[in-house]
Formats: C-alpha cells, structure tokens, sequence
C-alpha cells in the first residue's frame, strides 16, 4: 500500500500504545500529526522525536481533551485520526473529574472535529476489553466473549469499576455520534496490554509485570491474559488500511497464562523469584479471565499474535533497559 503524502494524526501520542502507532505509521511513511498535552515537556515527547522518521513527518501539536476545539489544527488536513487519549486510572477520587469527563467530552471534542474536516475519511478509536466484559451476566469458563458484547453501566457504577464505566460511556457516545454524521469509525478493544516500552516512564498495564518480579499478584486472579502493545498498535493501522474495515475489533491475548506460566518465564530474570498464588482469593472473581476470547474479527485485519513468553520477556528486557526494573 502506497502511503507516501497521507497525513494521519495520533491524539495522545506519548500514551504507551499511542508511541507504539506512531512509530509503526513513520516505519510505513505516513506523516504524523501527533497530539500531547504539553509539546514543551521532554519527558512526554523525547521519545517520539527519536523515533526513524519522526525529523522528516512527525510533528507534535498541544491539545486537550476538555477543550473545544484543540485539536482543529492538527486534525485539519488529515486522512485519518487514531484518538487514543483517555486517561488509566483503577482508582479515582473524583472519578467523573478524573476519568468520565476527559473520556466522554474528550472523545466527542475530537470527532466533532473530524466532522468538521473534510479531508477525514475515517476514524479509529482505542476503548477497552473494560467496555466489553464489565457485566452482570458472567460468561462462565466456556462462554465466548465477542464484540457484539457490552459492558453495563450501572453494573460499573455499583462495583465503582470508573475506568470501565469511562471507556464504556465514551464508546457508547463515539458510535451514536458516528451514526448520526454518517462517519467511519471503527473501534479497537484492547485488554491487558504489555510489551516494549517506548516512553521513559511505568503506564498502569506494564506495571502489572513489574508487581508480578515483586513475586505480587496484583489483581488476586491466578491468571492473566496479556496481548502484545505491538499487536494492538499494528492492528490500529490495519483497521486504517483495510478497506473493509468496521465496527469494533477485541484484540485481547487469546491464551491464558496462569501464576506458574509466568513465573516461569520470569525466573530468568529474577531466579528466586515466587508468586504467591497461596492467597485466600475466594472474593475474587475468576470468570474475569477464565472466559475465551473471540479474536476471529482481527485475525481478519492479518494480525497474529506474538506469544505470551515473548511479551512478557520483552517487556522485562525493555524495564530493566530503562532502569524501570
């Protein structure tokens, strides 16, 4: 595919997966408009503008997700958006402060724009397996979860999960407004992201592996389902690629990894290293990751999915790289 001149931009570009798609559009030669809060502060930005290609076709525009029309500038003259930005918080004090607000608004702030620009021919935006799973209706070891699933509102609001409620409120009003203006947008559902990391500092999913070297188990499941950030930033731009595009895409690890899987993986970095999976963990509810994954729809974008080890490695290699570790 011949992307010389398409001009794309990236909101929230110094956000883990958000880097990972910036440097895969420059190693395609697209030319990136990349958005971030503060385009002066280097510890967000250094590792975008070290990136092959970025001096030629990367340039980085200031935009907020709360106000009206920021992102104009970079938008107008685009291709195609990836909107990215959202914060990840699992706790927060003012949680429609901290986490709603800058999802809902922030999300629909960035499609009006789009709208507004004619050069914009599709949309991608990044929600969450938060979005999908978060229900009263558990699945059960052998229950298939696929993209016509939702997650419940008010089932959020009572288990106080306000990440998910945020990630499924601002889907919920991306589709509606994409169905009133006729756009083309297509939303991509991650799970628990780990991998490399291009940013100097921890993101909430890698510091999950950081807790499980600690010999934690941080969220008391016994089990885990990774995917790969390279995974799921590839399976942005295929979803921009791909004429057929639409809808939603789950793009979350299609293999279980129980504690002793990642142990074992672990242990060659830290050889004494043993995860307690001894806890009383009778509260905890195992169908959140016992559950099979449907990953049919992106296998059809050509993704496959790199192996649990590999990631887990890599991303430990790139901690300790970054003295993270």
């Amino acid at each position: 595919m011949n992307v010389e001149g398409k001009v794309v931009c990236v909101t929230g570009a110094s956000g883990y997966i958000a880097s990972w798609i910036v440097k895969l559009l420059l190693q395609r030669g697209y030319t990136v408009r990349a958005t971030v809060r503060d385009p002066n502060d280097q510890k967000k930005t250094e590792h975008l503008l070290a990136l092959d290609g970025a001096e030629e076709r990367l340039s980085l525009f200031k935009a907020n997700l709360l106000e009206e029309g920021s992102f104009e500038h970079a938008i107008d003259g685009c291709e195609a958006v990836f909107h990215t930005a959202s914060p990840v918080l699992l706790t927060a004090e003012d949680p429609q402060a901290e986490l709603i607000e800058p999802a809902v608004k922030g999300t629909l702030n960035v499609l009006k724009t789009c709208v507004k620009m004619s050069s914009v021919k599709r949309v991608i935006l990044t929600s969450s397996m938060a979005a999908v799973i978060a229900h009263a209706s558990p699945t059960g070891p052998n229950g298939v979860v696929d993209e016509t699933m939702f997650s419940d509102p008010s089932f959020c609001e009572q288990r106080k999960q306000w990440y998910a409620l945020s990630k499924t409120l601002a889907e919920d009003e991306a589709c509606k407004f994409a169905k009133a203006n006729e756009m083309d947008l297509i939303v991509m559902n991650p799970g628990l992201v780990i991998g490399p990391i291009l940013q100097p500092t921890l993101n909430f999913s890698v510091a999950v592996v950081v807790e499980l070297t600690k010999g934690k188990d941080p969220f008391m499941s016994k089990s885990y389902r990774f995917v790969d950030v390279r995974d799921v930033s590839l399976a942005h731009i295929k979803a921009l690629e791909t004429p057929s595009a639409n809808g939603r895409y789950i793009i979350d690890g299609p293999v279980i990894a129980t504690l002793k899987d990642i142990e074992k993986v672990l242990r060659e970095f830290v050889p004494d290293l043993c995860i307690g999976d001894d806890k009383n963990n009778e509260d905890i509810d195992l169908d959140l990751v016992t559950y099979k994954v449907s990953v049919e729809k992106v296998k059809t974008l050509g993704i496959e999915f790199t192996p649990t080890e590999t990631s887990l490695r890599d991303t430990v290699f790139s901690l300790q790289e970054k003295c993270l570790l």
